[in-house]
């Protein structure tokens, strides 16, 4: 068998003036809850929950019914994902913050940032609570939007809310449905996570502990990526 060599590649380094955060599956992760409670939601509906699960990332619920029932009228996705709603803000078991998570929020503390999340206020607070991290001061929810990711709306509202031009901000995103829309928004996307890698983002990293936050000039931020090494054969 022929040997191997380890190669690795320059670390990636991004700038930017505002950084816009995804909540779920990105600095918070709540996959043990999102598949409880979405695998029930499936079998009461006859539906295969491997397959809904494929789906539910990164959507609002209502959108996600949407996409695993079209043809159902939106009034009754509307109140399903309401009941939805209350039962994964009840629910904390397992989440806990993505490896890296309470560095990287501390090393933005004060950096302008906005949490830009498919969750409403009240499971927002609820996973950022029971995950230990600090709520960003500028979030756009589920109640800020009209459209859900894969739309770029809460995107675009996060970069006005900074005050900051859609070109000159970095998302962070984990789903198929966040990385298009932030790409659709007009600005690079750091993909986190293992759902990232095959929906092309910007660069993307395990988790954050693959990231480092420093400021350059005149206040910009500068996000360096440090690649992992991979073994190739050796010839």
């Amino acid at each position: 068998m022929p040997a191997s060599t380890t190669t690795t590649t320059a670390p990636a380094v991004l700038t930017a003036k505002a950084l816009l955060l995804d909540m779920d599956g990105t600095i918070v992760n709540s996959d043990a809850v999102v598949e409880r409670c979405w695998r029930d939601w499936a079998v009461s509906h006859g539906l295969d929950p491997q397959e809904a699960l494929k789906v539910v990332h990164g959507r609002q619920g209502y959108a996600t019914m949407a996409v695993l029932l079209p043809d159902r009228p939106m009034e009754v996705n509307l109140a399903e994902n309401a009941v939805m709603l209350a039962r994964e803000t009840a629910d904390t078991d397992g989440v806990v913050p993505v490896a890296g998570a309470p560095a990287f929020m501390a090393a933005i503390d004060g950096l302008p940032h906005a949490l830009v999340t498919s969750a409403d206020a009240a499971l927002a607070t609820a996973r950022m609570t029971a995950a230990a991290l600090p709520m960003p001061e500028v979030r756009v929810t589920a109640e800020s939007v009209g459209a859900s990711k894969p739309d770029p709306e809460g995107f675009l509202k996060g970069a006005a809310a900074l005050g900051v031009d859609p070109a000159d901000c970095i998302v962070f995103e984990d789903s198929a449905a966040g990385i298009a829309a932030g790409r659709a928004a007009g600005m690079r996307v750091i993909g986190v996570g293992h759902r990232a890698a095959a929906h092309g983002p910007t660069v993307h990293v395990p988790d954050l502990t693959s990231l480092t936050v420093t400021t350059g000039p005149e206040g910009s931020i500068r996000i360096t990526v440090r690649s992992e090494p991979q073994a190739t054969p050796a010839r």
